[in-house]
């Protein structure tokens, strides 16, 4: 375990029980629950390969995406993360000083500049859990910010609205923002295609939704731990490949390839217009980045 998670087991001694769980029982669960696994699958997880990523954006603009190319302002990066002040959320990465951090701070950092938050604004941060970003994007923006989770009470209850986020108990054009963060590739089963469907609803007339990062790959894959399944296990489309990730603790990771992200997300979009956005310097801001895709949709 290392410095980071003891600090974290120390704090939340319920989480880190639950990891600890993991931990112990990893080896022993993960060889017979992959053995049980249907085909295609393969052992390991996904790559974040660079040539295949140029492949998927050949194949992207083939199949008439609006793609565009994105070059980070690293000194305005550096700026939004001193603005933020992650400091102030000890268990978050360690206040942004644990590695793994700059990840997230990117994935924050480009939504914020491409959601273009004011004072008008209505935020919802979806699959929210414990972040930071309702505080700080609030802070920084004037926005006002709601944050959106499964594991929140159903209803919405202040600022927390809690229940499926496919299905919100909001009205019609309740926010002209939503964002994302490393979240969109753990919606199981339907609940991606049906999300996009309900995040045009909640949005207002010329609202935004940004997706960072969009998992892309040239073959439709799902990444999981088996080590973490529940007792019934975890549901799988038939047509892709499971990478079974020894020690990555989550359950699944959808990988679009260019046909599925057609039928489950732009067919799902009720006339908005969808940018996939490449990002061409991340690995300036830190070489453990691995954010390439950003989605933006933007509401008529």
């Amino acid at each position: 375990m290392s410095l980071w998670r003891l600090r974290q087991a120390l704090a939340r001694p319920g989480w880190a029980l639950g990891r600890l769980m993991v931990d112990v029982r990893s080896p022993l669960v993960f060889g017979p629950r992959m053995a049980s696994l249907r085909d295609p699958k393969r052992e390991g997880a996904y790559p974040h390969d660079p040539a295949e990523q140029e492949r998927v954006r050949e194949q992207l603009v083939a199949a008439g995406f609006d793609v565009r190319a994105i070059d980070l302002d690293v000194a305005a990066y550096r700026r939004f993360i001193a603005a933020a002040g992650y400091e102030r959320f000890p268990l978050y990465y360690a206040g942004g000083r644990a590695p793994g951090f700059h990840e997230k701070g990117l994935e924050h950092f480009l939504a914020l500049e491409l959601l273009r938050l004011g004072p008008g604004d209505v935020y919802v941060d979806v699959a929210s859990q414990n972040s930071p970003v309702p505080e700080i994007y609030g802070r920084i923006s004037g926005a006002r910010v709601f944050r959106q989770d499964l594991s929140y009470s159903a209803g919405v209850h202040g600022e927390r609205i809690g229940g499926d986020a496919a299905r919100m108990p909001v009205a019609d054009g309740f926010a002209s923002a939503i964002a994302l963060h490393n979240a969109f590739e753990h919606f199981e089963g339907d609940s991606d295609a049906r999300f996009v469907t309900e995040a045009c609803r909640v949005l207002r007339p010329g609202g935004r939704l940004c997706i960072a990062p969009l998992f892309l790959a040239a073959r439709y894959v799902v990444q999981t731990d088996p080590a973490v399944w529940p007792r019934e296990g975890v549901p799988f489309e038939a047509d892709a490949e499971v990478a079974c990730a020894r020690g990555w603790r989550d359950r699944h990771g959808r990988f679009y390839d260019v046909p599925h992200l057609v039928s489950r997300v732009r067919d799902s979009l009720r006339g908005a217009r969808l940018t996939v956005f490449v990002v061409g310097n991340a690995r300036e801001i830190d070489p453990a980045v691995y954010l390439k895709f950003v989605a933006l949709i933007e509401r008529d």
